[in-house]
Parts: C-alpha cells; structure tokens; sequence
C-alpha cells in the first residue's frame, strides 16, 4: 500500500522528514490519500513553516524505516482530518539548504511577511 508524507529537502543529502513530537516521541506522519498530505502541507505553510513536498512511499519500506530509527508511524486514515500543532519546534534536527550556507554565528532574522511572499514567489518557479 502506497503512503504519502512530507519531505523537506527532497531529494537531497539533507532530506527531512515530518514528524510530530508527542511526549517525547518522535512520530511519523502519514497520509492515505495524497490530497490529505497536499491540505496538510498548506495548512504546515500557512503557519510559517518551511514548505514540503509531498511523496508517496511504500506503507512496509516507511515501517521498516521506523523501527531501524526508533520512530512511531501514525497513518491518517481517509476519514480523519488532521489538524497541524499550533507551536511548532523552534529548531529541527537538521537545518534547511539555505541555513548551511549562513555562518554559525550569525542569525537571520526575516519579517513573517517578506518570508511568506519569498516562499509564494519560489513556488512559482
């Protein structure tokens, strides 16, 4: 059975995987049908947070996946609606393409609005 998640970085070295943070726990999200992960990932985008992409996978490779990484795996079944955390995690454990080239010591700070109409603009391409 195919699965779809999100994905930051697809498809490169520093690719990302969505998880929720529950009690310590780190589970991975998985959709079903893939309009639920599209919804979901606008609902992740509309909140601030970097933009995913969406990929399908299969249910047994993503489970297998979970347990060598010590994760849990959630599947959103069809008839469930599932609704992004109101707080997201300030800092993940990997940093975005762009982060890496910025030196340590020095932090960006972008207003929320500019960075949303940059993300809106990059998606155009």
């Amino acid at each position: 059975m195919q699965v779809w998640v999100l994905l930051f970085n697809a498809n490169t070295d520093n690719e990302g995987i969505y998880t929720l943070e529950i009690e310590g726990k780190n589970i991975i999200i998985a959709f079903e049908q893939e309009d639920d992960a599209i919804r979901y990932a606008g609902l992740l985008e509309a909140q601030d947070f970097l933009s995913p992409t969406v990929e399908s996978i299969e249910s047994k490779d993503l489970e297998e996946f979970c347990e060598e990484a010590s994760y849990e795996l959630n599947i959103v079944s069809t008839d469930a609606l599932l609704m992004p955390p109101e707080r997201n995690v300030d800092k993940t454990d990997w940093s975005s393409d762009r982060d890496k080239s910025l030196p340590e010591t020095e932090e960006e700070v972008e207003d929320p609005v500019i960075a949303m109409m940059r993300r809106r603009l990059e998606n155009l391409l």
